[in-house]
């Protein structure tokens, strides 16, 4: 039911490097127009310039897609629907023209196929509050066997909890040279991450002594934002505190929330926000296919 693309295909039989991406940052949902179609040219053109293959996970007229050719770009740029693990089956019955894949479904894509490393902007978490609205994000990192490279959680959420909840998943969190959680457009969240790494090199060893051991789940490697892309902490956290209070003031909760304050954060800082996810998914992608390349290929099954 998975249709994966003949170069994706080639190039997991053939053992070469390959990176998840997924397809929500790219579609009107995620980066506006023509900023999607930058994010994903230079996430693309990093991961090939590392000698590796980049497989887009979407849902395409109801079927899961793994891997598109750039005459099918077009497809997830425009309108979408946002798929995560739980609508891929609504996606596929109701034959979606397109569902742009989050964290969770891209993860359960990559893993299905053999895809074993991923790279993302950044992952959902755990919301502000009591703590009961949590993303599908965090169990599908303790489900499958992939490696995330993120630039941490987003800083209106509860990156405490977030990094506490991880523990509870298992999952193992590594900071690549640095010893905070990351916050997306801020380099550091203050909250200490479990371990660092100095090398994606390092990263894949964890990985494959994780899969190695077979023990079940994902890892997570944390890269901060490069320096000369960061957004000040206080304009950040200033537009957070405003945005979330006006959210709760009009009645916004769960998955609106996300988009409603990614919007005030924009405003607040005269749009510097889009070149900064530019440059963070880009160096995500750059880390991800250096871990993909340092991992030894997977045993065969017999």
């Amino acid at each position: 039911m998975i249709n994966v693309s003949e170069a994706v295909e080639s190039a997991l039989a053939e053992g070469r490097p390959v990176v998840a991406l997924e397809s929500t940052i790219f579609s009107n949902l995620g980066l506006p127009s023509p900023a999607n179609q930058e994010a994903l040219d230079r996430c693309i053109g990093a991961i090939e310039a590392g000698g590796g293959t980049a497989a887009i996970t979407a849902v395409i007229d109801g079927v899961p897609r793994i891997g598109l050719a750039e005459h099918e770009h077009d497809r997830i740029l425009g309108p979408a629907q946002k798929a995560a693990e739980r609508e891929l089956p609504v996606a596929v019955a109701e034959k979606w023209p397109v569902g742009a894949t989050t964290v969770s479904a891209s993860l359960f894509l990559a893993a299905a196929v053999g895809i074993r490393v991923f790279a993302t902007g950044g992952i959902g978490g755990v919301h502000r509050g009591d703590g009961l609205d949590v993303s599908a994000d965090i169990g599908a990192l303790g489900a499958h066997d992939v490696v995330t490279v993120c630039a941490g959680a987003k800083n209106f959420l509860d990156i405490a909890r977030t990094v506490e909840l991880l523990e509870t998943q298992g999952v193992p969190v590594l900071g690549l040279n640095t010893d905070t959680f990351p916050a997306f457009y801020a380099r550091s969240s203050g909250v200490p991450v479990p371990r660092t790494i100095e090398t994606p090199k390092q990263a894949a060893e964890v990985a494959a002594a994780q899969f190695g051991l077979g023990r079940a789940g994902g890892i997570l490697v944390t890269v901060p934002i490069p320096e000369a892309d960061a957004i000040a902490e206080e304009t950040i956290d200033a537009a957070i505190e405003t945005s979330l209070a006006e959210a709760e003031a009009e009645g916004v909760v769960g998955a609106a929330t996300t988009p409603y304050v990614l919007a005030a954060i924009a405003a607040a800082t005269g749009g510097a926000t889009v070149p900064a996810n530019l440059a963070l998914a880009e160096n995500n992608a750059r880390v991800a296919i250096e871990i993909a390349r340092h991992l030894p290929n997977p045993p065969e099954s017999t």
